[in-house]
């Protein structure tokens, strides 16, 4: 006889972390995630239900399948993933596990979550980041985005933090990571989706669009130049 697991019922979705990329969608109108692993060819909102990677009718997860969503019970595990060279551009999610769930020692596979909220680590340069720029990947219909600062930004096709958390909907909450700093070592606060930003968002903002108005400037003056040099010759 095969001994089975009781059943959990918890009072409230259990909660969990993972890791992957900001993604945006081809039309720049809804933002999303894709995982590093597997499922990472299927893009997901943040608030989704998982489909099986093979194709399979199965509901899942299955016991006899790998599909579904993962992610495990401890911050610092999932934050250890991004020291990796090839997970360094991906951001730190927290989740909520909802509907059915395998619990294993290290995490849950699982049929449908909510992501509450994501960690952007800093700039490829090392400044804190303000923004999510156009990764130079993607999928099908999607683009990979990656964490820049303000002066990294103007060049690139990009989309503010509280940009993307309003794309991206469901009170998703997008957190700055400290300049220097793992995705997962950011402070509390952060880009909160709605008309109510506070301090820190307004910032973020003002410097990508300050950044931005240097380069043009910065253009214009190069373009003038350009000019005087024509008629002078």
């Amino acid at each position: 006889m095969r001994l089975r697991l009781p059943a959990e019922r918890p009072a409230e979705p259990p909660t969990g972390y993972k890791i992957a990329h900001p993604m945006l969608s081809g039309d720049g109108t809804r933002a999303g995630f894709t995982g590093v692993s597997l499922g990472g060819a299927l893009p997901y909102g943040v608030l989704d239900d998982a489909s099986c990677v093979y194709g399979r009718r199965h509901r899942p997860p299955a016991r006899l399948c790998d599909c579904g969503f993962h992610c495990v019970h401890e911050r610092e595990t999932a934050e250890a993933l991004l020291c990796t060279a090839e997970h360094r551009a991906a951001v730190l999610l927290e989740v909520s596990v909802l509907g059915a769930y395998i619990r294993f020692e290290r995490g849950f596979r699982y049929a449908r979550q909510r992501v509450r909220t994501a960690t952007v680590g800093p700039c490829a340069c090392g400044a804190p980041a303000v923004a999510l720029a156009d990764a130079g990947w993607g999928r099908p219909g999607w683009r990979a985005l990656t964490a820049v600062c303000g002066g990294c930004a103007p060049t690139r096709t990009s989309v503010s933090l509280a940009g993307f958390a309003r794309l991206a909907g469901e009170r998703l909450r997008v957190i700055a990571g400290r300049a220097g700093a793992p995705a997962g070592g950011a402070p509390p606060g952060g880009a909160v989706p709605g008309e109510g930003f506070g301090v820190p968002e307004l910032v973020a903002e003002a410097a990508l669009l300050q950044a931005r108005l240097d380069w043009f400037q910065s253009r214009l003056a190069r373009l003038g130049e350009c000019e005087e040099r024509g008629e002078q010759g």
